[in-house]
């Protein structure tokens, strides 16, 4: 998508805009290396130059199309949280919840589902995270960098039932 396209889109989505799930800028292909620690960005996949052009791409089109960002929500990996501050929509929090969950257990996507539920603005919240956690939310597989706009729903769905916490008002491609 050429970026005056893409900065389109964002335009056209910008009313809807109360919670917007933002898959991670690419880094390298891949999961993280073996030896992988939150803590230590060097043990992690981190963003490349393509990827910290879309980061400040999206802000600049969030910012172009007067999206209000009242706050802005990171995955505490490396890439998620320089996505966020490349973005400069607002200072970047951390949390756990927006990691992916392991296993069987939902204990981050119930959380991760009141987040986006409970929303109430006046502004757009943005949530970094990964695209497990967005699939597992919303039963979609975004592309790097993709945007997804949520706005936020509070009544709550049963297991298996997709999306949650919110209803799909759009997709933002990635910025070229």
């Amino acid at each position: 998508m050429s970026a005056a396209r893409f900065r389109h889109r964002v335009g056209q989505l910008a009313a809807p805009l109360l919670a917007t799930l933002l898959m991670v800028a690419p880094g390298l292909a891949g999961d993280n290396p073996a030896g992988f620690r939150v803590d230590d960005c060097k043990t992690q996949r981190n963003l490349d130059d393509a990827g910290r052009e879309q980061g400040r791409a999206l802000g600049e089109a969030f910012r172009k199309h007067g999206v209000r960002v009242d706050r802005i929500v990171s995955s505490p990996v490396c890439r998620c949280m320089e996505t966020g501050q490349l973005m400069a929509v607002g200072a970047v929090e951390t949390s756990w919840t927006l990691l992916p969950d392991t296993g069987s257990s939902a204990i981050r996507v119930l959380g991760l589902e009141e987040m986006v539920s409970s929303w109430r603005g006046p502004g757009t919240l943005v949530l970094v995270t990964h695209g497990l956690t967005v699939g597992r939310l919303t039963g979609f597989t975004l592309e790097q960098a993709e945007t997804l706009v949520l706005p936020p729903t509070p009544e709550k769905l049963p297991v298996g039932h997709l999306p949650r916490g919110g209803r799909l008002a759009g997709r933002i491609p990635p910025p070229q």
